[in-house]
């Protein structure tokens, strides 16, 4: 099965800080689903148009501001739509997107006023999937992504 993943989760330095973000804890999960699934890595920050590293960016009132004040909405929501696109090309029907991101956060994400607080919501790629019948999991909700597929499982 073909499962879409965010970039920075299997190591590819693109989130805005230039770094990847895969966490120890992660890893075991994603090199175990590599073993029977393919993962197709997408970043829709970079698909988007915006570069690597970039002012990091939050969603507020709906609009996506970045740290500098400048308004970044329409690259969000063109690496959104290109997300979408790959996904309906390789047949995703999963996504494993990374958490609290303003383009692949989903059911929480920082709340717009670069503090660090958390707010309910989805980031805009995760929002555009879900609506299109993907069903999204967040790096920490892998454990139920392989149950789901029942990955190792005996039966």
């Amino acid at each position: 099965m073909n499962i879409l993943i965010s970039a920075c989760l299997l190591g590819l330095k693109c989130r805005y800080d230039g770094k990847a973000k895969c966490p120890e804890s992660v890893c075991g999960y994603i090199s175990r689903l590599k073993k029977t699934e393919t993962l197709i890595p997408f970043c829709p920050e970079i698909y988007g148009g915006l570069p690597t590293p970039r002012p990091p960016a939050e969603i507020n009132s709906g609009r996506v501001i970045n740290k500098e004040g400048k308004d970044v909405t329409e690259f969000f929501r063109r690496g959104a739509d290109e997300a979408l696109k790959t996904a309906e090309f390789y047949g995703c029907r999963f996504a494993i997107l990374k958490e609290r991101s303003p383009s692949c956060g989903s059911k929480r994400i920082y709340d717009g006023t670069f503090s660090g607080n958390l707010t309910e919501g989805d980031g805009m790629t995760a929002s555009l999937l879900k609506s299109h019948g993907i069903r999204i999991f967040g790096e920490t909700e892998l454990p139920i992504l392989i149950e789901t597929l029942r990955i190792g499982s005996d039966q």
